[in-house]
């Protein structure tokens, strides 16, 4: 049975841990400090998300950015977490469309590391060809009238490949539930600095189960892993959407 590539190949991609940690304490003891109290303490003992859903926002954003010195510790603490071997595939899977290919790319060696150590196979994973959840056929018909609106004639293959592979699979995909398919969305469109299409997938989000509170959360959550800037672009997106529900 074929294995995924030897866990210290895959190490080497990023720099070990502690290594990363000693490293930023010679260079910053003071941020150092704040990532032990502020960072990993207050923020992640915040109950307004659960600590599954703040691995996933977070490991989504590293991703998303290209950010992979962290990875190997936040992908360890995601499975600490309860995230499932098949919900980081469905996480790396969803990011290509979301982020690109490259950065799924990028990411893949470090996962791939977590999977090794752990035993997962590529057996233990899904494929392509799965059972996909039922399609919502009057909400599929509002999206692509909206994308037809949004681009005429003028980028066809977008609107092609936007409605199969991407509504018409990936969102379909049973290994990562819809409410935290929308969670992997808005937090890489937040980190990202993509706003433009946040207030669509916000409400898609909250219509597929998520709470005004944990949509808020997310952002502040993400204001550390990706900036006050980004945080603040997405807030007022985030208020108009709540204020309108």
């Amino acid at each position: 049975m074929k294995r995924f590539a030897p866990f210290a190949l895959a190490m080497s991609f990023s720099m070990p841990a502690l290594a990363q940690e000693a490293a930023l304490g010679a260079v910053s003891p003071a941020l150092q400090d704040y990532l032990t109290t502020t960072v990993d303490s207050d923020l992640w003992s915040r109950p307004h998300l659960a600590p599954r859903d703040r691995s996933i926002v977070t490991v989504s954003a590293l991703i998303a950015r290209g950010q992979t010195a962290d990875l190997p510790a936040q992908v360890d603490r995601a499975f600490a977490n309860g995230v499932t071997p098949t919900e980081l595939s469905e996480i790396v899977t969803h990011l290509a469309f979301y982020a690109g290919v490259g950065t799924a790319q990028a990411a893949a060696p470090i996962i791939a590391a977590a999977f090794e150590a752990r035993d997962v196979v590529p057996a233990d994973l899904p494929g392509r060809e799965v059972e996909l959840l039922p399609q919502d056929a009057d909400g599929e018909a509002t999206r692509v009238q909206a994308v037809d609106d949004l681009l005429g004639d003028a980028v066809p293959g977008l609107a092609t490949f936007t409605t199969d592979p991407l509504f018409a699979e990936v969102w379909l995909r049973p290994g990562l539930e819809p409410r935290d398919r929308s969670l992997v969305t808005i937090t890489s469109l937040i980190a990202l600095g993509q706003t433009e299409q946040l207030s669509g997938h916000l409400n898609r989000a909250l219509a597929n189960g998520l709470t005004a509170t944990e949509a808020g959360e997310v952002v502040t959550h993400l204001a550390f892993y990706s900036g006050w800037p980004a945080a603040f672009s997405a807030g007022p997106v985030v208020k108009e959407v709540l204020d309108a529900r």
